[in-house]
């Protein structure tokens, strides 16, 4: 099981990214997979994930209305759209996958993580 977070890059304050999170091992339509970000000094922060079972996405009220996860079976990835990005997005982004304890989505808690991505640097400039 692998995942492979990319896309991330320096964006202006307003600005959009669209990050991927493509796995290996598995079929991202069996499994919750989950989008994470951690800034320097704080706490893995839980943004929304995408159920197991269906399309259906949940968010934190912090990104909601901003932030789009979308599922592509056929590339056997995951996305995270992120537009009006602000400074305070800047962060290492993770997608993570629960494969055994079935409690990902919809809370998005990092405890329920069993396997992680390496991570992709987002910085939004003011």
């Amino acid at each position: 099981v692998q995942l492979q977070a990319s896309g991330g890059g320096l964006v202006q304050s307003g600005g959009s990214l669209r990050l991927s999170c493509a796995a290996s091992g598995f079929p991202v339509n069996v499994y919750a997979i989950g989008w994470f970000r951690q800034a320097p000094g704080k706490e893995r922060e839980g943004l929304g994930c995408i159920s197991r079972d269906d399309d259906t996405t949940y968010y934190v009220d912090s990104v909601k209305g901003r932030f789009t996860i979308s599922r592509d079976s056929a590339k056997n990835t995951v996305y995270l759209q992120m537009n009006s990005l602000q400074p305070e997005d800047t962060a290492v982004y993770y997608c993570g996958t629960d494969h055994f304890q079935w409690k990902l989505c919809p809370g998005t808690s990092a405890e329920f993580v069993d396997y992680w991505g390496q991570g992709t640097q987002v910085t939004v400039s003011s």
